[in-house]
């Protein structure tokens, strides 16, 4: 039986709902994928998303942007 998951997108996704980040919960692990390509689904943590999250906020990642 295939599971039924509810995704979840970004409040800043806007009325066209495309190039959204999505999010789903399964159990303990917390699902994200991409709207336009919903078959690639990343699995992490609560945890360790949140402390990616916490890292973007904070500029870590900025020297990755042009």
């Amino acid at each position: 039986m295939r599971e039924s998951l509810k995704w979840q997108k970004s409040s800043y996704s806007g009325a066209g709902g495309e190039n959204c980040v999505e999010l789903a919960r399964r159990a303990v692990t917390t699902l994200i994928r991409e709207s336009d390509d919903p078959h690639v689904v990343l699995a992490t943590t609560p945890k360790r998303l949140a402390a990616f999250i916490a890292a973007a906020k904070a500029g870590a990642f900025d020297h990755l942007t042009p």
